[in-house]
């Protein structure tokens, strides 16, 4: 079934992210032009499975927006619930980080100090 507008061909992740992932998994292993765009073909119809059925979860429960929750209901209704645990840690992380980003944001804008004026500070203590 090949798809006139290419638009699913299109949609992979980039290489370049799948060669760092293989990089850092197994550093002393090497793996071949062929198996690269392997994992790259698995990864992305991993992705599409599992969003399609996060979405048919979440517009079961008449919701327009995919939650962690549907995703993780869809990993279990898809037989990956021994992802489910590891699925978990990761979004606290997620959470946690983006906190502390919405932390370091607000506390930059409530100095006062105009942007420019903080560069300009920068800039003499690099000076020093």
């Amino acid at each position: 079934m090949a798809s006139s507008s290419g638009n699913d061909d299109d949609l992979t992740i980039p290489r370049a992210a799948i060669n760092k992932m293989i990089k850092e998994t197994l550093p002393n292993v090497r793996v071949a032009n062929d198996a690269r765009e392997l994992v790259v073909n698995c990864c992305t119809e991993f992705i599409h499975l599992i969003s399609s059925e996060a979405n048919e979860i979440c517009n079961k429960s008449e919701k327009k927006t995919i939650s962690p929750e549907h995703v993780i209901q869809a990993l279990e209704s898809l037989g990956f619930g021994s992802y489910i645990s590891e699925v978990k840690e990761v979004l606290q992380e997620c959470k946690t980080v983006a906190l502390k980003r919405r932390k370091a944001s607000s506390r930059l804008e409530n100095l006062g100090i105009p942007e420019e004026e903080l560069l300009r500070q920068q800039q003499e203590l690099f000076a020093q």
